[in-house]
């Protein structure tokens, strides 16, 4: 199974724009490992607009 690269980019774009990491840092994650911090931006995004 691959994974869309259009999510990946998405991914890769959210975490380094959230987190100030390089693209080496992000794509060295496993995926599941990067949803889990694309997922966690995300909550912490809501909260503070407060949603």
């Amino acid at each position: 199974m691959t994974y869309a690269t259009d999510r990946l980019h998405e991914e890769i774009a959210y975490v380094a724009f959230h987190f100030h990491w390089g693209l080496e840092q992000i794509l060295d994650l496993e995926h599941q490992d990067r949803r889990r911090y694309v997922d966690h931006i995300a909550s912490l995004v809501a909260r503070g607009s407060g949603g």
